[in-house]
């Protein structure tokens, strides 16, 4: 009997013990659950950051638009925001484009440009008018036109981009910087491009140094330049700064006092953002802007090279949607034909 009273109490003591565990658990584990729960929650699988990414849809060149469109989302899973600026003619044109075309799967917002705002801002003497359009300037209004937006990246149209999307995003900008852009002196296989074609790389083939203004800024004219042409940007940043006011700032010294103009290396756009982003910007993969393919009609990179970009930039006069240019094949496996007929590629046999 005593036998088994003894094990009747070590059989209740066993439950009890069970019992009390289970207890502790469901107290002590909840947190921890629920913790879990949330970090689950906020993981990249469930929840995908979005990528802004600002393109002008320009008249006589949507095609650049479009092509530049084409290669970000078929190169990239991320989940990606196209804001595709254009003015109020212009606008109808690239929504249908886009609409009857393999491009219809995108995320896309048009944003209408109100040239207004350059008003009284723009010197009208330059040799290059096209570099006078408006659509050149968006870049200048980021804040205002993208709203919601902590990050922003910043393309020209003619431009293509061969890597993931995503790398550029998550390029780094130092804390107080609001803006990163590629520096021209920093990938010595674009230097004897630079060369052969007689491009500047430094602030004196922008600004024009026999200004007391442009002296002032105390700017060594041989600093090294940088390409406004490919920007990742931070809005909460570039508001703090009033980077916008700066920019317009310079824009109005120039219509008075002609600091800087497209007869220099760099157009009207450029020089405002190397005065105003002097010294204060971070620094993107040199892979992810290789530039200057437009300057001349017959002066080329490696194809070697070419592969291994990220993104194609042709700036300057020669254009792959035009005639003369150099690497078309490598923009037009990315371009998509207008379902209007209105855009057409100039070829030599066109």
């Amino acid at each position: 009997i005593l036998l088994f009273v003894s094990v009747n109490q070590i059989l209740l003591l066993l439950l009890v013990l069970t019992v009390c565990a289970i207890l502790y658990n469901k107290v002590h584990q909840v947190p921890s659950a629920l913790k879990n729960e949330i970090v689950d929650l906020e993981s990249p699988e469930e929840t995908e950051e979005e990528i802004p990414v600002v393109i002008c849809a320009a008249a006589g060149r949507m095609g650049a638009a479009v092509a530049a469109i084409s290669s970000i989302y078929s190169n990239t899973e991320a989940n990606v925001l196209f804001y595709i600026v254009g003015l109020k003619t212009t606008i109808p044109h690239i929504r249908k484009w886009i609409e009857n075309s393999k491009l219809k799967e995108i995320k896309f917002k048009v944003v209408e440009f109100n040239p207004m705002v350059l008003k009284g801002k723009i010197r009208q003497d330059a040799s290059r008018p096209e570099l006078l359009q408006p659509l050149n300037f968006v870049r200048f209004y980021l804040p205002l036109l993208i709203q919601k937006h902590e990050k922003v990246i910043y393309l020209d149209d003619d431009i293509i981009v061969q890597g993931d999307i995503q790398e550029l995003f998550d390029t780094k900008l130092a804390p107080g910087h609001a803006a990163a852009f590629s520096d021209d002196c920093d990938l010595p296989s674009t230097h004897e491009m630079v060369r052969s074609v007689g491009m500047q790389n430094t602030y004196m083939g922008f600004l024009d140094y026999r200004k007391q203004a442009i002296r002032d800024l105390g700017i060594s004219p041989s600093t090294c330049s940088f390409n406004p042409g490919v920007i990742v940007a931070n809005m909460t940043e570039w508001k703090r700064q009033r980077i916008t006011k700066q920019l317009e700032k310079w824009m109005q010294r120039n219509v008075e006092e002609n600091l800087y103009s497209s007869t220099l290396g760099g157009g009207v756009a450029t020089s405002p953002m190397l005065i105003v982003f002097h010294g204060k910007y971070s620094t993107i993969n040199p892979m992810w802007h290789i530039r200057h393919l437009g300057w001349s009609p017959d002066t080329r990179y490696s194809e070697h090279f070419l592969q291994e970009a990220k993104l194609l930039h042709w700036n300057g006069r020669y254009k792959p949607w035009d005639y003369p240019s150099v690497h078309t094949d490598l923009w037009e496996n990315w371009f998509i034909p207008d379902p209007s007929g209105k855009f057409k590629l100039t070829r030599p046999d066109s």
